[in-house]
């Protein structure tokens, strides 16, 4: 009861910061996506860079994301700047991955049977190699957007946008007036988001995705 209390005489306040940390999530993992598919189509074709791609990829998970953060405050300082480059960071890392499974998974004898009518390499990466792929892409994005929905509460640290200043101000407080709500708060819509999110990506993944690929 006191939780809804506490929603309902803050609904303007409460949906402005889900905006944020929702629009932030988004762009976030656009760009990430853009670089990481960029960067997959570099390499594909070469198999120790794509090996070494691969393995760094997921090495840099492993980066704690307040240590880069916190790096980052050098010379960014405090905001969206830092915020927005630590999770377009970690946005591309899963996707790079999975383009580069996806795109070497092509089967030879596809990219063969496109070379052969005259298709130009670009056409049949674009035609052929990437739609083939691109189931394994999506997943790639989809496990990336549930990160970053999540990890996108810690640039309250550094006083980014977002639910983690809710969630963050609420721990700070606790044993005080509304301290668990906001905390509670932020957390359910943070989960909300993601879930929301998720199944735009299902969505897009049904209407993009061929029958015979999915």
């Amino acid at each position: 009861m006191n939780l809804w209390n506490y929603v309902r005489g803050r609904g303007e306040f409460l949906a402005f910061l889900t905006y944020q940390h929702a629009s932030l999530a988004f762009q976030t993992v656009l760009v990430g996506t853009i670089v990481a598919v960029l960067i997959a189509v570099a390499v594909y074709r070469l198999p120790l860079v794509a090996a070494l791609s691969l393995t760094s990829s997921r090495v840099a998970l492993t980066i704690p994301s307040l240590a880069l953060l916190a790096l980052l405050l050098v010379p960014f300082g405090l905001g969206v700047v830092p915020s927005f480059i630590m999770l377009a960071f970690f946005a591309a890392l899963p996707v790079i991955g999975n383009a580069i499974v996806g795109l070497r998974s092509v089967p030879a004898s596809v990219v063969e049977s496109a070379r052969g009518i005259g298709f130009s390499r670009w056409r049949i990466l674009l035609t052929v190699e990437l739609p083939i792929a691109w189931p394994v892409i999506l997943t790639g994005i989809r496990v990336s957007t549930q990160m970053i929905v999540g990890v996108g509460a810690i640039v309250a640290y550094v006083l980014g946008p977002g639910l983690g200043s809710l969630i963050f101000n609420g721990l700070s407080r606790l044993g005080g007036a509304n301290a668990l709500e906001m905390a509670l708060t932020g957390t359910i819509l943070i989960v909300l988001i993601a879930l929301v999110f998720d199944a735009l990506l299902v969505l897009l993944g049904r209407l993009t995705i061929a029958k015979g690929l999915s």
